[in-house]
């Protein structure tokens, strides 16, 4: 049960060229969490476990833009997805 409960998730959209700078569009805990993560597997959203991102990442409010300092971090979560989708 305490697995379930300290679960957490964030999750961000980008798309390039069309956003300025990655955004925090969901992030929850818990059923919420496993709510995010079945969404995002129904439509084909690739997923990235990393407990220290999710835990930074949940300190923004949502439709936030990723703060310059994130940006590294982001930025190779986003590659790793981009590779693992065969998008570069």
């Amino acid at each position: 049960m305490d697995d379930i409960i300290n679960r957490k998730v964030a999750a961000i959209k980008y798309k390039h060229g069309a956003d300025a700078v990655p955004k925090l569009v969901a992030k929850g805990q818990g059923h919420i969490a496993d709510r995010i993560i079945a969404i995002a597997r129904e439509n084909g959203i690739p997923i990235h476990e990393d407990r220290n991102m999710v835990e930074i990442l949940s300190t923004i409010d949502l439709y936030e833009q990723i703060p310059p300092k994130l940006y590294r971090a982001v930025a190779e979560v986003l590659t790793f997805i981009y590779r693992m989708t065969g998008k570069i």
